[in-house]
């Protein structure tokens, strides 16, 4: 599914500070033809230049700036800003969804960023793809690519299926936060 088109960059740019250094948004003052009117106008440039934008939704944890009754994700914003372009996917390069200093982001596709994800919350072996049988009582390691499982193999040390994910992780590309946090 491809995510909606943001707003140019420009325009973002004069309705928004954001500081790439801390991933901070802020509102900035606005003209009045951005109005119905002067009112309005005036009651904007009181009450919010200045002040953070957008808010964190609980369900995703992502903080979601509204313009013009549209939300949009902030740290797409911030890459359109820094960029210009409208990425296809922006990674998180260290699992903190509140984290969008912009060398903490990265433009990828749909496989890089399913190769930066974090531990799952219910993955009881501490490692990401690596698990037990409960039948054999073997360890399971297995990896992921392009929506299909990968079987790496059964192994009776924990340690040698870790190492097993670990260089399969390697030999395809996964990044090195991968199932980290």
């Amino acid at each position: 599914m491809a995510a909606k088109p943001l707003p140019d960059a420009e325009f973002l740019r004069n309705i928004l500070d954001y500081n790439p250094e801390t991933g901070e948004f802020t509102w900035r003052r606005r003209n009045a033809s951005m109005f119905k009117t002067g009112r309005a106008a005036s009651v904007w440039n009181r009450r919010y230049p200045g002040t953070p934008a957008g808010m964190i939704y609980p369900r995703h944890r992502y903080l979601v700036i509204t313009i013009n009754n549209r939300h949009y994700l902030a740290h797409r914003l911030a890459w359109k800003m820094m960029t210009g372009k409208d990425p296809e996917f922006v990674d998180h390069i260290n699992h903190d969804r509140g984290d969008n200093r912009f060398e903490n982001l990265r433009d990828v596709d749909f496989a890089g960023n399913a190769s930066n994800q974090k531990r799952r919350v219910n993955n009881k072996s501490g490692v990401t793809g690596v698990y037990r049988e409960g039948q054999t009582k073997l360890w399971r390691a297995v990896i992921q690519l392009n929506g299909a499982d990968i079987k790496l193999g059964r192994f009776r040390s924990f340690s040698d299926a870790v190492a097993a994910r670990k260089a399969a992780e390697i030999e395809m590309g996964f990044h090195p936060n991968h199932g980290s946090g």
